[in-house]
């Protein structure tokens, strides 16, 4: 029972002796690549690069313990230190013992937040928020990183902004200002790590590149030229501290808290779902956002920023052999031992170099595949992407999150709203009936039309509902049997009761008969406990179109020969 809250007691007790030279080599190759990203996207965020370091230690440690995926890499990842720096920002300058201690804080309640819903069992939110609004944000988002960079990148001290429009036109006017050296060696930064990369994926082009640089830098003295480096970096174990839960500012960080605690369960869960369907693994939704929650919540104790699993680090982790949390946990030795030994060797790492590993990094996150897809397969779907990424890309990416999460709402609420309805007709020689549109050769019965209804009844659908139905008797004005197929029917609630009411009583006023067809059991259940079972007619459900269609000929053959009437 325990291990179902904590499920690293399950699969330690029972590790596989095969996986464990999968999981080592996963965990170092990891780790090494945590230390370029972290220090990189700690710049990202607004924090000194040190910070990235911490965020990969005690999170990636929480996750392990109570995670369900065996390849999810949790750390720091670009998108969420850009959420940070966005929120955190408007509060405290970049860098400032101010900021961090509002970032610490944002990170113990985007943890609560998460722990919360995970504990409420609240998993199923991830189905509330489309695909290409993801997209859209996911795409915008890396655009507005790579711009946040350009400083770093070039020399040039443009202060920070949350308009794309002033990042642009204040480069512009200042390029005169563009430091060579600096615009060098990020380029050459980023010109390295894609030649090692196409060699091989698995080699850390982002750590020999940093290698490289800072001894270029160092022997050469390229930092008394007017190249920035990263100076000093304090090494040790963590202390904890709790000096940062300054409850006056939860109220002010509250919405980006939100935002980050959705954005990076969302991005979590995907990437953990993309790969335990690879091996053949199961993932419980509602226990990730529980151990993404307590990552965080212990991990801001322990100067982390708010944390989540990258698909990058992850797709290295399952390439390299990851099978267990186990590689997570070495992962986070290896940053610690980079704590206590390694840090003096980060002084003349040269910032143009960080800002090059995060281009490479979110180049990736651009996602023009879906937009390729999108043209052809879903127009609707395509502009809820475009949306997205423009409110994001010139709103903001607060702006951008709050909007995207409305259209995907919108257009649930939207199609729900509008179900798809069809006239059926009885395919030739057979007992199976098709959408008329679609098999133009099916046989229709004068008198007799068949509707389905593809969607569960509720308040929202049933005046389109009505709308449909009250068309189609006006184009056949001499149907007397009217057959509802309800099989695709899961629910009714109340409303759509009084509306089948309202029908039933419509067309008997219209001399039609109503007859169903493949009523499940709980909306006969609900019909049988409304009254509205009795009065419709015992003989009015039947299990199959095809039977309803044939007791509707025999009634309609009787009222013809002047035997008895339509409903006899």
């Amino acid at each position: 029972m325990l291990s179902r809250y904590i499920p690293a007691l399950s699969w330690a007790r029972n590790y596989n002796r095969s996986h464990l030279p999968g999981d080592l080599n996963a965990g170092i190759t990891v780790g090494v690549l945590l230390i370029p990203q972290g220090l990189a996207y700690a710049l990202i965020a607004g924090m000194p690069p040190i910070y990235g370091l911490y965020a990969a230690i005690v999170p990636l440690l929480i996750y392990a313990l109570l995670g369900t995926s065996g390849q999810l890499a949790v750390g720091p990842v670009a998108m969420m230190s850009l959420l940070v720096a966005t929120g955190v920002s408007e509060h405290a300058a970049s860098g400032s013992p101010e900021y961090i201690t509002l970032a610490l804080l944002l990170a113990f309640m985007v943890g609560v937040i998460q722990l919360v819903l995970g504990l409420l069992r609240f998993g199923f939110i991830t189905n509330f928020l489309s695909h290409p609004v993801l997209s859209g944000f996911t795409s915008a988002a890396a655009l507005i990183i790579a711009l946040s960079q350009i400083k770093n990148l070039t020399g040039i001290p443009i202060p920070r902004s949350s308009s794309v429009l002033d990042t642009l036109v204040m480069t512009a006017t200042r390029a005169g200002d563009i430091h060579l050296l600096t615009l060098g060696m990020g380029l050459g930064g980023v010109a390295l790590i894609l030649i090692l990369r196409r060699f091989s994926r698995r080699l850390p082009g982002g750590l020999l590149v940093i290698v490289l640089g800072t001894l270029l830098t160092l022997f050469l003295g390229l930092d008394a030229s007017g190249l920035p480096i990263v100076g000093t970096v304090p090494a040790g174990l963590l202390v904890p501290r709790v000096d940062f839960l300054q409850w006056s500012a939860v109220s002010d960080l509250l919405p980006i808290a939100l935002a980050i605690a959705l954005v990076g369960y969302m991005e979590s869960i995907a990437v953990a779902k993309s790969f335990a369907a690879k091996h053949g693994e199961r993932i419980d939704p509602s226990q990730e956002l529980t151990a993404l929650g307590m990552a965080n919540v212990v991990g801001s104790f322990f100067l982390s920023y708010p944390a989540a699993g990258g698909f990058g680090r992850t797709a290295v982790n399952a390439q390299a052999g990851a099978r267990t949390p186990l590689a997570s946990m070495i992962s986070a030795v290896i940053v610690s031992l980079t704590l206590l030994f390694l840090t003096s060797l980060f002084t003349f790492l040269p910032n143009a170099l960080l800002a090059a590993i995060i281009l490479v990094a979110v180049a990736g996150l651009i996602d023009l595949k879906e937009v390729r897809f999108l043209w052809g397969a879903n127009r609707t779907d395509l502009a809820l992407l475009v949306s997205t990424f423009s409110a994001t890309l010139f709103l903001g990416i607060e702006e951008g999150i709050l909007i995207g999460v409305a259209l995907s709402m919108l257009s649930f609420v939207y199609q729900a709203s509008r179900p798809h309805m069809a006239r059926l007709g009885r395919v030739p020689g057979e007992e199976s009936y098709r959408n008329v549109e679609r098999f133009p050769e099916v046989e229709r019965t004068e008198g007799i039309a068949i509707f389905r209804i593809d969607a569960s009844l509720f308040f929202g659908n049933v005046e389109h509902i009505k709308d449909g139905l009250s068309e189609l008797l006006s184009q056949e004005p001499d149907t007397r049997f009217l057959i509802l197929d309800l099989y695709p029917v899961n629910r009714v609630d109340s409303t759509a009761i009084h509306a089948l009411a309202d029908i039933h009583e419509r067309l008997r006023a219209r001399n039609v008969t109503l007859l169903l067809s493949g009523v499940k059991g709980p909306v006969r259940d609900a019909f049988a406990r409304s009254g509205l079972a009795e009065q419709f007619g015992g003989d009015a459900a039947f299990l199959r179109i095809h039977d309803a269609c044939q007791e509707a000929k025999r009634r309609l053959n009787a009222y013809l020969v002047g035997e008895a009437g339509p409903d006899a």
